[in-house]
């Protein structure tokens, strides 16, 4: 395949940055995006150019980290999948691909593809953890029943990995399905419930205060999500906040 490659380029987050135009050729459509970003760094590299800066390091759709707005798309066309998933058979050999950062307040550009999104982990830092005994001396795992239906929905939110997707798609760069999911893994579980009130009221605050937008329930969210987590965890975060600032001093 040969491609057209339109990447934004941007030194660092005072500077302006502008896409810029690659040729890249003789890609395999059975490599992954990140492999043909592989590629064209190799080439880059030697004809004495900067590379392309890019997160990743799993890539195996585990950590999150290989973010990229591909042709207005986070994570690109294919579903269910982030960008290390996606392989080059989703393109047509001639196309152009445009590539960018996610673009949110809350996510300012380091280099180039390169996000900062220690906002996601100072909001986890406000309440996204639970004080009960989990080293030492513990509990078998079976002596606190839990509800199997609980029990799937806590590991169905548990499985959000932070990538930012959410935000990068959402219009108002939103974080509600992010936080939802990370409140909701932990609300579902009695051992979740000593900070439940003081949770869900400081994690939303953090979330403001980092500069997310609101939630306008379009559902680009979930659509885009490469774990699925369903909306309606939102839904639950936003019944746990309004209870606790009912209930709760925080």
């Amino acid at each position: 395949m040969d491609l057209t490659l339109k990447i934004w380029r941007q030194k660092n987050k005072d500077d302006k940055g502008a896409l810029k135009s690659y040729d890249i050729k003789g890609v395999s459509p059975d490599s992954s995006f990140l492999e043909m970003m592989d590629l064209l760094n190799n080439n880059l590299i030697e004809k004495g150019e900067n590379p392309v800066a890019f997160d990743h390091d799993c890539r195996e759709g585990i950590c999150g980290s290989c973010s990229m707005y591909i042709n207005g798309e986070a994570h690109g066309p294919d579903r269910l999948v982030t960008t290390c998933q996606l392989h080059m058979r989703k393109f047509k050999d001639g196309e152009t691909i445009h590539i960018e950062p996610w673009r949110a307040k809350a996510f300012p550009v380091i280099k180039d593809l390169v996000v900062d999104r220690s906002a996601f982990d100072r909001v986890m830092s406000a309440g996204g953890f639970v004080s009960v005994n989990t080293s030492g001396n513990t509990q078998d795992a079976n002596a606190t029943p839990i509800a199997k239906a609980a029990a799937d929905k806590a590991f169905d939110a548990a499985t959000c990995i932070g990538c930012g997707a959410c935000v990068a798609t959402c219009k108002n760069a939103s974080a509600m399905l992010f936080v939802s999911a990370k409140v909701s893994q932990l609300a579902l579980l009695p051992q979740g419930q000593v900070e439940a009130q003081r949770r869900a009221i400081h994690m939303v605050e953090q979330m403001d205060h980092e500069g997310f937008g609101n939630c306008s329930n379009t559902g680009a969210c979930e659509v885009e999500c490469p774990k699925g987590i369903s909306l309606e965890n939102i839904a639950r975060m936003n019944r746990e906040f309004l209870s606790a600032t009912i209930t709760s001093e925080s």
